[in-house]
């Protein structure tokens, strides 16, 4: 997968569980913290019920790049984003890759579903799982696009941006959004440029491809 007019769609993104993750984002640390056997079997039972629950969903187009100023990157369809973080993060770029995931709608009707019967603990747990799910569908995501570029001599950034972070206006979420068609995931964004459903992230990353 190289340059591409339109997104490719990964409708089924199956990743291992990332337990350590998740046990992390719900603040465990194996050297300072103690859980129960009852507590690990919940948060087990918990986790296993979230996979059940994510339906994993991405899409990814890689662009040719125009110019890149110091707070400007500049592609070839006249996409323009304006970050300083991000234009040094693309310095040597001859493409970008655009990249977006999600987790579906299902695993946060579920969440709202939890905090409703006030088991807070079990939403907890399924966000957490959710967060770090849709991270790794990211990974899989570039990891995917990764082996098709080492057949072109190719890499991308081992770092990836996103809008909402530094410099680099949320407002560029909209571009982001339109141009990996995420509506066709079944992901809307609304007029402050949030993604919905809640689990839903989007990143840039550069593609160094001298060889090509």
């Amino acid at each position: 997968m190289l340059e591409r007019s339109s997104p490719i769609f990964f409708r089924s993104i199956s990743i291992p569980v990332p337990k350590k993750a998740i046990y992390s984002r719900l603040g465990y640390r194996k050297s300072h913290t103690q859980l129960s056997d009852k507590d690990i079997n919940h948060i087990e039972l918990y986790v296993d019920q979230a996979v059940d629950l994510i339906e994993l969903k991405g899409s990814a187009v890689v662009l040719p790049v125009d110019t890149i100023d110091n707070d400007i990157l500049r592609l070839k369809n006249n996409i323009v984003f304006e970050s300083s973080h991000l234009a040094g993060m693309m310095k040597g770029c001859g493409f970008v890759l655009l990249m977006g995931a999600t987790a579906g709608r299902r695993i946060m009707d579920e969440i709202e579903n939890s905090s409703a019967a006030e088991n807070l603990s079990r939403g907890v747990v399924l966000d957490a799982a959710a967060s770090e799910m849709t991270d790794g569908a990211l990974d899989w995501i570039t990891g995917y696009v990764n082996q098709g570029l080492r057949r072109k001599a190719a890499r991308l950034t081992e770092k990836r941006y996103s809008a909402g972070y530094g410099d680099f206006s949320l407002e560029n979420q909209k571009i982001i959004y339109d141009l990996l068609k995420m509506h066709e995931l079944g992901v809307s964004i609304t007029e402050s440029y949030l993604l919905v459903p809640e689990k839903t992230v989007t990143a840039l990353a550069g593609v160094f491809a001298s060889g090509l």
